[in-house]
């Protein structure tokens, strides 16, 4: 008997915000970003990774701010993506470490702004969460969340001048 004619072909589907191609897998999303379920629980899965592998630098911070710069717009909160621009802000532009982003991002919180909405660029990045995790598990990993967050960064460079001073200003 034959089984390769009674192979279903993947329904796919096209990610808002990162643009990437996953199959369907009808999850639930998070309104919180401008994503599909299916790329919300890549992020997930990257996530499980960067608590388990527990880089010393806090890393997962870089993933964070790249996923929610990446998937701004929609129903997207401003704090997400002001706080993803600042994150990357201090990484790219400023050497911080994604524990030092962290530390940065609780001293805001502890004030009251009013956010903007930002729009977000027709292309946010040239690497997706779907890329860094097709990379081998480790520095190799590591690297590719580090390229995934400069890619995002760049992405949105209309609003480096603005993250910039915003930075001086609070922190």
């Amino acid at each position: 008997m034959n089984h390769s004619n009674n192979i279903v072909p993947l329904e796919m589907t096209l990610y808002p915000g990162c643009q990437a191609v996953l199959p369907v897998q009808n999850l639930p999303t998070n309104p919180r970003y401008h994503a599909s379920s299916e790329c919300w629980a890549s992020f997930g899965e990257l996530s499980a990774y960067n608590i388990e592998h527990a880089e010393p630098t806090f890393l997962h911070q870089l993933a964070v701010d790249a996923y929610g710069a990446q998937h701004a717009g929609g129903q997207s909160r401003p704090i997400t993506t002001t706080f993803s621009l600042i994150g990357m802000y201090l990484v790219h532009e400023k050497g911080f470490t994604g524990r030092q982003v962290q530390l940065a991002h609780m001293q805001l919180a502890k004030h009251k702004f009013s956010w903007i909405t930002f729009d977000p660029p027709n292309q946010t990045g040239t690497l997706t969460v779907v890329d860094v995790l097709q990379a081998e598990a480790g520095a190799a990993r590591d690297q590719q969340i580090r390229e995934w967050s400069a890619s995002v960064w760049e992405s949105w460079s209309a609003f480096h001048g603005w993250t910039a001073e915003f930075c001086q200003k609070h922190l």
